[in-house]
């Protein structure tokens, strides 16, 4: 219908959608949620790990756990999956590896005539190069202060 209309015979579209969704939106209401079941299980849920974890500090040991993980997964070499001794950082996408292993596969590639992928899972950098890597100081520091802990 508009595509046959002139131009200045066009309704505001906009306005017209705004006002649609509105009237759907002003039909909904609370008892719409009470009656639906995903929600019902996602709020039951939530009442028994509330029941579970009422004390706070438990909740911040909880947290502390996962920061703790993850600071230590950051340490783990995607190619050996050991803990990085001489960390090297790709400037391209920002992975780290350990020096010896990406220079290893570098090397392999090259005497294949073939790219080298980044290792690390679901990154889509294809072209790792040895210029790329810089050795990263800072996550180097970081292993060594949690080895002296």
């Amino acid at each position: 219908q508009i595509k046959r209309e002139k131009p200045e015979n066009i309704p505001d579209l906009k306005y017209l959608v705004k006002e649609k969704f509105t009237a759907l939106e002003s039909q909904n209401s609370d008892s719409d949620l009470q009656k639906n079941e995903k929600y019902m299980y996602f709020k039951d849920q939530l009442k028994e790990m509330r029941k579970q974890y009422n004390d706070n500090e438990t909740i911040e040991q909880i947290d502390e756990d996962i920061a703790v993980t993850q600071s230590q997964m950051n340490f783990i070499c995607p190619i050996t999956q050991m803990e990085m001794k001489k960390p090297v950082r790709n400037k391209v996408c920002g992975h780290t590896y350990e020096e010896d292993a990406i220079l290893k596969i570098i090397q392999n590639r090259k005497q294949q005539k073939k790219k080298v992928r980044c290792p690390k899972i679901g990154c889509s950098h294809v072209d790792v190069k040895e210029s790329d890597l810089v050795p990263d100081e800072a996550l180097k520091r970081a292993i060594d202060s949690q080895n002296k802990q």
